[in-house]
């Protein structure tokens, strides 16, 4: 369940902007703030069963806009690619280091340092 949670979050943190107001209100409702389908169609006075189609729309247009770019997947991919990259800079600037070799070192910890910056935004 916790799988399905982050998946969904992320899929609404790429595409939520896509969805109508309503919608990204009950989506976040759920799956964000984690109230039961109850408690939202208590705080807006409707059917438990409307806040479920209200959600079940909003997941579907969610994950066919993932299916159709594959940005989150992408996204993944990269950054396991920039944490490759820092930990390769990290250890030619090891390496650069033993060597006594002060140029190769400091070109090493420059990219490790810009992958650091790219993996925090």
């Amino acid at each position: 369940m916790k799988n399905q949670a982050y998946r969904m979050s992320m899929l609404f943190d790429f595409y939520g902007d896509v969805l109508t107001d309503r919608q990204k209100e009950f989506y976040d409702l759920y799956y964000n703030e984690d109230l039961s389908l109850g408690e939202i169609a208590e705080n807006y006075g409707i059917t438990r069963q409307g806040v479920r189609d209200v959600i079940v729309r909003a997941e579907a247009v969610l994950t066919e806009l993932e299916d159709k770019t594959g940005l989150i997947k992408r996204f993944h991919t990269m950054r396991a690619q920039l944490e490759q990259l820092r930990e390769d800079a990290r250890h030619a600037a090891e390496l650069a280091g033993r060597e006594d070799n002060e140029d190769l070192e400091s070109f090493a910890l420059l990219v490790r340092d810009a992958a650091d910056t790219l993996l925090k935004e």
